[in-house]
């Protein structure tokens, strides 16, 4: 390959294009193992939270893995990070085909695809993304990618629905992680986006990644936005994980469950691309807080309107349109107060919280499930956690964090 063939492959259009794909294969693939969850539990006699204990550690793991897969594309590239994760991922992916006891399961869609969905996942994509454009164009490339995130929802959740119902979902999983591994070719645009690629911006250069993490600590906006971030992650992962069940215990058909939240994926292209685009004119805190105030307004309707298939439809496309349109907004944040050189390790960390709070939405909904006979109580947890993340983004400031020079060699 020419020099001239390698800098097109680098440019920042192939770098959000295969941005776009890799989150969507990542959160698809991921994303679809609500579907999973009647099938294992009919075949292997397990409960709710059995199934719930999976899927939880998965989200957990993810989260936690994110600091450590920034800092390592920080300094070492992206591409490498992708390529280890995907392998990871898959084998996760294909374990789970041959899971027959709780704690294969734990293994195999916990642990293993836990922590390659960590090193593939919008928090990687995102950093290297907002590095390969200039900053007027970083919001809406950043909504490009999250909008990729939101099409592998769509169309994986279709696909992965068609397979159980004609394959089973042992088959299904075998051929998830087949898939997974067209995330590797993908990552050669990523090649040398790190700091190794990085454009050196003003004010950056010399600081350490101690330096930045401490002035993160201490900064009360950037604290504000990790706890906020919480909420994001308790909606989504409860909503992608029980959705269709709770669907199916209003007397809904399987196939009305994979839809709906199929239909979530696909609004959300709309919504990222519009979340992606308007945080480049308006106040991005603003927004998420918008954001979060619906949500909780599209919760409370669909659990008291009657739940036929197009109430069902209707809120779940407005839910869509809410759905991960906070990524962008939130990852922009970052990289207005502390810029993009160390911006994979500081989305890392408020990935992290959001990643907590899918650890709690997933686990605390199997549980009250196989408790109660009902998911309501945890319906109205997120509507209440909605109102209290849009009061918590209004006192964000969206401006530079001025860091100490650094010390002269």
């Amino acid at each position: 390959m020419t020099e001239r063939q390698k800098a097109v492959w680098r440019t920042a259009a192939f770098v959000v294009a295969s941005g776009s794909l890799i989150a969507m294969l990542n959160f698809g693939l991921r994303g679809s193992y609500g579907l999973f969850q009647r099938p294992m539990m009919e075949t292997l006699g397990w409960t709710s939270a059995t199934f719930s204990w999976a899927i939880a550690i998965q989200n957990l793991l993810w989260g936690f893995g994110q600091p450590f897969a920034g800092a390592i594309a920080d300094k070492y590239g992206t591409a490498r990070v992708i390529v280890g994760g995907t392998l990871v991922y898959a084998v996760g992916l294909y374990l789970t085909s041959v899971s027959t006891t709780p704690w294969e399961f734990i293994l195999s869609a916990g642990v293993l695809v836990g922590l390659g969905a960590s090193t593939t996942g919008l928090g990687i994509i995102l950093s290297a993304v907002g590095r390969a454009v200039n900053e007027t164009q970083r919001s809406f490339a950043m909504g490009i990618a999250t909008a990729g995130n939101s099409f592998g929802q769509f169309a994986m959740l279709l696909v992965g629905q068609s397979m159980i119902a004609g394959y089973g979902w042992e088959a299904t999983a075998v051929l998830f992680a087949v898939m997974s591994l067209a995330m590797i070719p993908l990552a050669i645009p990523f090649k040398g986006v790190g700091n190794d690629g990085a454009v050196d911006i003003a004010g950056e250069a010399g600081r350490t990644l101690l330096q930045t993490l401490d002035a993160a600590r201490q900064h009360r906006s950037y604290v504000l936005l990790t706890i906020g971030f919480f909420v994001c992650g308790f909606h989504v992962a409860f909503i992608v994980t029980h959705m269709p069940a709770y669907l199916q215990d209003r007397g809904l058909s399987a196939t009305w469950g994979a839809t709906a939240v199929a239909a979530i994926g696909i609004a959300n292209l709309f919504g990222a691309f519009a979340s992606g685009w308007l945080g480049g004119i308006y106040p991005k805190r603003l927004l998420l807080a918008g954001i979060y105030f619906a949500r909780s307004i599209a919760i409370f309707a669909l659990i008291t309107l009657p739940a036929t298939p197009f109430n069902v439809i209707v809120v779940s496309v407005v839910i869509g349109l809410l759905w991960l349109s906070t990524v962008p907004l939130t990852s922009g944040l970052v990289a207005v107060m502390f810029g993009t050189r160390y911006m994979a390790t500081l989305v890392g960390i408020v990935t992290l919280s959001h990643q907590v709070g899918a650890f709690f939405g997933v686990l605390l909904g199997g549980y009250i499930r196989d408790a109660t006979g009902s998911y309501d109580l945890l319906w109205w947890m997120g509507i209440a956690l909605g109102f209290l993340a849009a009061l918590i983004h209004l006192p964000i400031r969206e401006q530079r964090v001025i860091l100490p020079a650094p010390a002269s060699a």
